[in-house]
């Protein structure tokens, strides 16, 4: 498989605040891969690097062998962890805006996983519940036949049916071909998709390796050896 991200010497500053500090880091496509750390170590801060939304301080990263750009929107599905959408739209607009939006978005991928929910298309945002709005996010952004899916807390504040819908909502309509970053606290609910994790410690990358590596050297779950790791 084809390296689609990588961050060399990955630093950004907040004034005197280091929130990465020489990241180096890179993954090939086809891996579903947890970026795990405690709130503050950095992981937000990637997400947005790698979107483009922030510039790092030193250090160079790539996505698909290119600087995040305009042209690296094109390929990169973004769930950020908060809700982006218009509360008075309907969810029949915000999908058709979506397909306006994305040459690769499939709009009609999107309305049968609508409809699998029972979500009236004509209904507003305003109107759905907390879990329902998550899901429809998630709909969208992984309606998009994108290479690389940029997951921040896809399952925080979501009721465990809902975190279930969203991971095998994740597992059964990315791009194979694809890879998916999830950012997440909830280790034990998404650890039976990952591929791989990325541990980050005060900015700092404190471990990357597969799954199933982990098990066999540590004899432990990824969700234990966080709690190890991390542990006060």
């Amino acid at each position: 498989m084809a390296e689609l991200l990588r961050c060399d010497n990955l630093c950004k500053d907040f004034g005197s605040a280091r929130a990465l500090d020489r990241l180096s880091l890179s993954f090939e496509s086809g891996k579903i891969i947890g970026l795990l750390g405690p709130n503050g170590a950095g992981k937000t801060t990637l997400i947005k690097i790698i979107n483009g939304l922030l510039q790092p301080t030193s250090g160079r990263i790539w996505v698909d062998g290119k600087a995040p750009s305009v042209e690296t929107k094109s390929i990169v599905s973004y769930l950020p962890d908060v809700n982006f959408l218009n509360n008075w739209m309907t969810v029949e607009q915000i999908i058709f805006m979506f397909a306006d939006f994305y040459a690769d978005f499939r709009h009609q991928l999107a309305f049968e996983m609508v409809s699998r929910l029972g979500i009236n298309r004509k209904q507003s945002l305003r109107t759905l519940s907390k879990g329902n709005k998550e899901k429809v996010c998630l709909i969208l952004v992984m309606s998009r036949s994108a290479k690389l899916y940029v997951l921040d807390e896809p399952i925080a504040g979501v009721d465990p049916a809902t975190r279930d819908y969203i991971i095998t909502t994740i597992i059964n309509n990315y791009n194979p071909q694809a890879s998916v970053l999830i950012s997440t606290h909830l280790i034990s609910d998404i650890e039976s998709i990952l591929d791989e994790v990325v541990f980050i410690k005060n900015g700092m990358l404190f471990m990357h390796d597969t799954v199933d590596h982990i098990r066999e050297q540590h004899h432990m779950s990824v969700d234990d050896l966080f709690r190890e790791v991390f542990k006060w």
